[in-house]
C-alpha cells in the first residue's frame, strides 16, 4: 500500500463513537512516548496528521485516520508511564478494551517498541494478549537512527527472543529518515485482502 490519500476523520473517547462501518482497521498502540504519532506522520507525509508531544501519554482518545479510502489506521491511547491520574488511566484500559474485544474490523496491531529499550511488562501483556484473542500483530520498532546497526540487530534479535516473536515480524523504522514506509505498506496489503 502506498499512502496516498490519508485524513483524520475523528476521535472516539467511548465505545459508542467508534467507527463501524465496512472499511478495515489496522491499530497502531505501544507505551507513552514511544513514537506513535511520529510513525502516522512519517507513514503519510504529513507532520501535522498526528500531534506529537514531548509529554507521555497525550492521546487520550482513540483516533481514526483513513486511508486512500481503503483503511483506517486507528491510533490508541499510550500506556505506561502517561502522566495521569489512576482514574483516567484505568479509563483509558476499558476504552482500549472496547476497541478490542468483538471488533471483526480489525485485521491487525502495530505494537511499538522503542528500538533502544528492551518490552515492558506492559508491552509483554500487550503481545500475550493479543495472541490469546488471535488478533494479528506485528512489532514495529521505532527510533533506529538513534542506534548503530549492530546494536539494532542485536536489540531486534533479543526482543524477538525475549517476546517469542517471528524475526521477520518485527520492522525497524525511523521517522525522521522515512525508514519502514513500504514494509508497512506491504504488511497492511496484505492483512487487508
Amino acid at each position: 500500500m502506498r499512502f496516498i490519500n490519508a485524513k483524520f476523520i475523528k476521535s472516539a473517547s467511548k465505545k459508542q463513537e467508534f467507527i463501524e462501518d465496512e472499511l478495515p482497521q489496522i491499530a497502531i498502540v505501544g507505551r507513552s512516548n514511544v513514537g506513535k504519532s511520529s510513525l502516522i506522520n512519517m507513514l503519510t507525509n504529513n507532520s501535522k496528521m498526528a500531534k506529537t508531544s514531548s509529554t507521555p501519554g497525550r492521546t487520550r482518545l482513540v483516533n481514526y485516520f483513513n486511508i486512500n479510502n481503503q483503511v483506517y489506521l486507528v491510533d490508541l491511547p499510550g500506556y505506561g508511564f502517561a502522566k495521569a491520574s489512576k482514574n483516567i488511566v484505568g479509563a483509558w484500559d476499558s476504552v482500549m478494551n472496547d476497541y478490542f474485544v468483538n471488533n471483526a474490523k480489525l485485521k491487525l496491531v502495530m505494537v511499538l517498541l522503542d528500538s533502544r529499550l528492551m518490552p515492558t511488562a506492559q508491552d509483554i501483556s500487550m503481545l500475550d494478549f493479543l495472541a490469546e484473542n488471535e488478533i494479528p500483530a506485528v512489532i514495529i520498532l521505532t527510533k533506529t537512527d538513534k542506534i548503530s546497526r549492530s546494536e539494532l540487530n542485536y536489540n531486534k534479535a533479543k526482543i524477538a527472543n525475549m517476546v517469542r516473536f517471528n524475526k521477520d515480524m518485527i520492522i525497524a523504522t525511523s521517522a525522521s529518515k522515512k525508514v519502514g514506509v513500504e514494509q508497512i505498506g506491504a504488511f497492511i496489503d496484505e492483512y487487508i485482502k
